[in-house]
């Protein structure tokens, strides 16, 4: 790479954001949290349940979404992806075809068209997002994509089907909808982790493979989950010291307790201080695997929050610190 990088700009700047990240590390919330603060700032905002909607809906406590959006907090909007009623809107908006109840002969001959060509299904879902993108309806879609496993293959899809396709209606489709993924300005993919070995190597492997296989910008990584720093390395060598026998039942006695109260405290220091001296160690990796223009995004460990919308407004609040 030659010239002068430029930074990423802000996330909640964009229009479209895909979330993704290894399973289990917190993607759907976070997708949830940056579209309420996005909407807290002023801003229309579709969030789009791409798989598993129930976490969605769980993490938004609104009853199951469906493909129409709903309104769920001012400006904020929600969705989950069905790839059938994205082919009747295809049909209708795209080929100017009359409404259709149920699609029936041409569902199935989608599902022979969508055998015969990997990549069809993924298509109309991209396109879709692409589309509101398109058509102003939201200010930003967040879509709340699949796992860092299933999501290289759903970004590729276009450009393999441009690639198939590159001249006529079709080609024509796939342009646009390139034009608008590959779009800095526009687009970007966030990738969350926690300050974990597996995690942050998945979410190296998958920043690396999506400037080889996509043109999808990288807009930033979050880590999730990060432990406060309430003890350093020199304190965790102390409390070595301070948990030895003859000393800690001094200590006992001046403070009134128990020897082996005492001990149990040190040695819940000693373990919170090796903890977070490991995710340093995993976070400096994480970065240092990173471009240096790309923005590392640390959200803390939420110990007293509930699951649900509390959990997603207290992590916007995280977020509104961490990218204000």
């Amino acid at each position: 790479m030659t010239g002068e990088q430029v930074a990423p700009p802000e996330i909640l700047d964009l229009s479209l954001l895909f979330i993704t990240g290894k399973g289990g590390v917190g993607k759907t919330t976070l997708a949830a949290s940056l579209g309420l603060l996005a909407a807290e700032r002023g801003r229309r905002v579709l969030v789009c349940a791409m798989e598993r909607a129930e976490d969605l809906s769980l993490a938004l406590e609104t009853p199951e979404l469906t493909y129409r959006p709903r309104e769920i907090l001012p400006g904020l909007y929600a969705m989950a992806m069905d790839t059938e009623d994205a082919l009747r809107e295809y049909l209708v908006v795209q080929a100017h075809l009359p409404p259709i109840g149920r699609i029936g002969a041409v569902a199935d001959a989608f599902d022979f068209l969508a055998s015969a060509a990997p990549g069809v299904r993924e298509i109309l879902t991209i396109g879709k997002l692409c589309y509101e993108v398109r058509e102003h309806h939201y200010d930003l879609v967040i879509a709340d994509a699949a796992s860092s496993g299933h999501f290289i293959g759903h970004l590729a899809a276009p450009v393999g089907m441009h690639e198939l396709a590159g001249i006529g209606a079709i080609g024509d489709q796939t342009r646009w909808i390139l034009d608008i993924l590959e779009d800095p300005s526009r687009t970007g993919v966030v990738v969350a982790t926690t300050p974990e070995e597996t995690p942050v190597t998945e979410a190296l492997e998958l920043c690396e493979r999506l400037g080889v296989v996509t043109g999808v910008p990288l807009a930033a990584v979050v880590a999730n989950r990060v432990l406060p720093e309430m003890f350093g390395r020199r304190d965790a060598a102390l409390f070595e010291r301070l948990g030895e026998g003859d000393l800690v039942d001094a200590l006992a006695r001046a403070a009134g307790t128990s020897g082996e109260e005492l001990g149990r405290l040190f040695e819940a220091a000693r373990l919170s201080a090796h903890l977070r001296s490991r995710e340093v160690d995993h976070l400096d990796r994480l970065r240092s695997g990173m471009e240096p223009s790309i923005p590392l995004v640390l959200l803390p460990m939420l110990f007293a929050t509930a699951d649900g919308l509390a959990g997603v407004r207290a992590l916007a609040g995280a977020l509104e610190d961490e990218l204000a």
